[in-house]
């Protein structure tokens, strides 16, 4: 049921961040000048961060397969470089805003383009606390939960953000 109902809530994720495109793609086809002059983004070092955010899948897939195997140090051990890495994507990401020349009122680029991110980074965010909800709870000295089914929901949520993010990628930082 746990599976089931996190993938139900995923679907409505998945609209929720399909309404931020729908904005994005509807503020583009009115605004001639798409993005903005001024608006310098640096592709190299956001797809460096999206490399990170996509290894960040492989370990947390790592951790998976760990508890599905019972070994708890393996699966602490990967959720715990899944967490290092995702902190790295939401780090690069504070870096990058502090850098730019525009701010979410200076134009409607800059409101869609800090709203998609912003909310892709809070998601992030989420998915950091709740890896670190679910080691806290599964390793704790008085909890013998196994790992197996809170990680595997936490994988679901962390891939559906980091496809989310490869989509968001694409279209702010390649479809220029």
């Amino acid at each position: 049921m746990l599976r089931v109902g996190v993938v139900v809530w995923l679907a409505s994720e998945l609209m929720f961040f399909a309404g931020l495109f729908a904005g994005y793609f509807a503020l583009r086809a009115v605004n001639h000048d798409w993005p903005p002059e001024g608006v310098e983004l640096d592709a190299a070092r956001t797809a460096a961060a999206t490399a990170v955010l996509v290894a960040s899948s492989f370990t947390m897939h790592l951790a998976v397969v760990a508890s599905e195997r019972r070994n708890e140090r393996g699966a602490v051990r990967w959720t715990v470089a899944t967490v290092v890495l995702g902190a790295l994507f939401v780090a690069n990401q504070a870096a990058e805003y502090a850098g730019l020349g525009f701010t979410y009122t200076t134009h409607a680029y800059g409101s869609i383009f800090y709203l998609m991110t912003g909310f892709h980074g809070l998601h992030v965010i989420g998915g950091l606390v709740l890896m670190l909800a679910v080691l806290a709870v599964g390793v704790g000295r008085t909890s013998r939960l196994p790992l197996e089914d809170p990680l595997t929901v936490t994988e679901f949520y962390w891939h559906f953000v980091d496809v989310v993010w490869l989509a968001m990628f694409a279209t702010i930082y390649l479809l220029r």
